[in-house]
């Protein structure tokens, strides 16, 4: 039973959030636009400047991009260095929101299994500044905020991103931080118990709720039909309040299980 959570929990996107799922749909689906209209060619050296210039435009991201660069040079290199080729070449900006999600995701992709080998601290912060953005969604849609749970995200959740960049370039912060602390520490944490679990669903039946809405946040089982949009949205807020209250080691650990899965999605 608890095994199957462990693969429902590395299914669902509601253990991803961070990750980046809805930054993730955003690299697969850019806003490009022509970068200097009727211009027959651009070099990578002028087109890797027009990209910094356009994060350094945006100091929400810019910060991002200095810390990617302090802690992971090469990657940072890397990256900006591809973004400069695929200009040079379509002559094609892509949006600041998409520079930032592709960054996330390359860095996920090389390094965030480290995540989960961090201090508690950084580790709690990611899923504080997830709590933080599905909030927001929250507030802003409660059909997009249940999308965004299970990682459905839409252009409503593209136009949401590019206007709360601060909490997105946050939870992007966060990992990346977490990653940095996992880079350092490398902290060994079993996977999560039978016991631990059965704790993790106690504390949300405390929270009040109920068998329908815990099988669709741990085990990925939505009733027929649906539950309502507001209560499905709520429970999925509930879920991430009541992992920062869980006894240690059970968080920690809970934490770094979604945290390695993240890293694999």
């Amino acid at each position: 039973m608890y095994l199957e959570k462990i693969l429902a929990l590395s299914a669902a996107a509601l253990v991803a959030i961070g990750a980046g799922v809805g930054l993730t749909w955003l690299s697969l689906h850019p806003a490009p636009h022509l970068a200097s209209a009727g211009a027959a060619s651009i070099d990578k050296g002028s087109a890797r400047q027009q990209i910094e210039t356009l994060i350094a435009s945006t100091p929400d991201y810019a910060r991002y991009f200095a810390r990617l660069r302090e802690t992971f040079t090469a990657d940072y290199e890397a990256a900006i260095n591809d973004f400069a080729t695929r200009l040079a070449q379509t002559k094609e900006e892509q949006s600041v929101d998409y520079y930032l999600s592709e960054a996330v995701r390359r860095i996920r992709s090389s390094h965030g299994a480290l995540a989960a080998k961090a201090e508690p601290e950084p580790m709690a912060r990611v899923f504080e500044k997830q709590l933080e953005v599905l909030q927001a969604v929250a507030r802003e849609d409660k059909r997009m905020c249940v999308a965004f749970l299970y990682g459905a995200t839409n252009l409503d959740f593209q136009r949401f991103a590019a206007s709360r960049r601060k909490i997105v370039s946050d939870m992007a912060l966060a990992g990346l931080e977490a990653i940095v602390s996992g880079q350092a520490n490398k902290i060994d944490r079993a996977a999560p118990t039978e016991a631990d679990f059965r704790i993790l669903e106690n504390a949300l039946a405390a929270r009040g709720l109920g068998k329908a809405e815990i099988d669709a946040l741990l085990d990925g089982k939505m009733p027929d039909p649906p539950l309502e949009d507001a209560r499905m949205c709520g429970a999925g807020q509930t879920y991430f309040e009541v992992l920062k209250t869980l006894p240690e080691p059970a968080r920690t650990k809970v934490y770094g299980l979604a945290l390695e899965l993240m890293a694999r999605s």
